[in-house]
């Protein structure tokens, strides 16, 4: 049997893992007949069918199910062959919704930091949208976000987020008076939710406050500007949860997604860093 290609299996897994031929490609910077190319190649080498393809998705043989647990472990052994001299760090690019963490940030990133020494982390920190873009061009090496629609239904569902409407503990309310939010500028999955809460209720509300991220959206609120929803746990001191003083909607929960291509031992450590203390683990 002749020896399969590395970069060939390299592209067979990263297939498996979006379950895409065009993701895949992002991901290794190369053309989407390039990798169908390298796992044609793959296969003909093994001699075994391991992707079936239809006009709609691509899916794993019983033969591919079988090969990509040795294939991620081969792998991870070269990688580690190619790390042995130490030469360099490895760079990590990391990026997380700004909705997972907040006030914590600080804390968050020595955690990272000391995982593993021989790991620097690139951290991006912005909205989920921006996340799954970021991962999606090739730009980020790992992606935590929250899951605000059925615009991609892969990754790993590492927990969830409940939401509240928090404001300061002294502010008012009018009788009748449209409810004043705080809250990020469209597009922005978070926003949309909230709409959607009130709009369903038939519960009048406002414009109070735009800003982009959720430190500054918890200043606001801490300020008195107006009402904002977000992760009851990442609330600023000083905020009080006033869905039953105000009469408001439930907010929904939403889970918190991993994407990674990468599934090393220095890749897994990070990513359990990474996902430690996510509500409802």
């Amino acid at each position: 049997m002749k020896m399969p290609d590395i970069d060939a299996i390299q592209a067979f897994v990263l297939v498996a893992q979006f379950k895409s031929f065009t993701r895949a490609a992002e991901a290794l910077g190369a053309t989407q007949a390039a990798v169908s190319l390298k796992i044609k190649r793959l296969e003909e080498s093994l001699g075994r069918q391991l992707l079936e393809r239809t006009p709609r998705r691509v899916v794993l043989s019983a033969q591919g199910q079988v090969f990509l647990a040795s294939a991620r472990r081969l792998l991870e052994h070269y990688q580690e062959a190619i790390d042995c001299f130490g030469q360099r760090k490895r760079t990590l690019r990391v990026g997380v919704s700004h909705h997972i963490v907040g006030a914590d940030l600080s804390r968050w990133l020595r955690r990272l930091a000391n995982t593993d020494p021989e790991v620097v982390v690139a951290f991006s920190l912005g909205t989920s949208r921006g996340m799954l873009d970021s991962y999606e061009q090739g730009q980020l090496d790992v992606a935590l976000i929250l899951r605000h629609d059925n615009r991609r239904q892969d990754g790993e569902v590492v927990g969830s987020e409940r939401f509240a409407w928090m404001a300061a503990e002294d502010f008012q309310l009018p009788a009748g008076a449209p409810l004043p939010l705080a809250f990020q500028p469209e597009p922005c999955g978070m926003r949309s939710m909230v709409v959607n809460a009130l709009d369903t209720h038939d519960r009048l509300w406002q414009e109070a406050f735009v800003g982009s991220g959720i430190l500054a959206i918890g200043a606001a609120v801490v300020a008195g500007i107006g009402i904002g929803a977000m992760v009851a746990r990442m609330a600023p001191q000083g905020c009080v949860d006033v869905q039953q003083r105000f009469g408001l909607p439930p907010l929904p929960s939403r889970d918190v997604v991993l994407y990674s291509a990468h599934r090393d031992a220095q890749a897994q450590a990070l990513i359990r860093t990474m996902s430690a203390g996510i509500a409802g683990r």
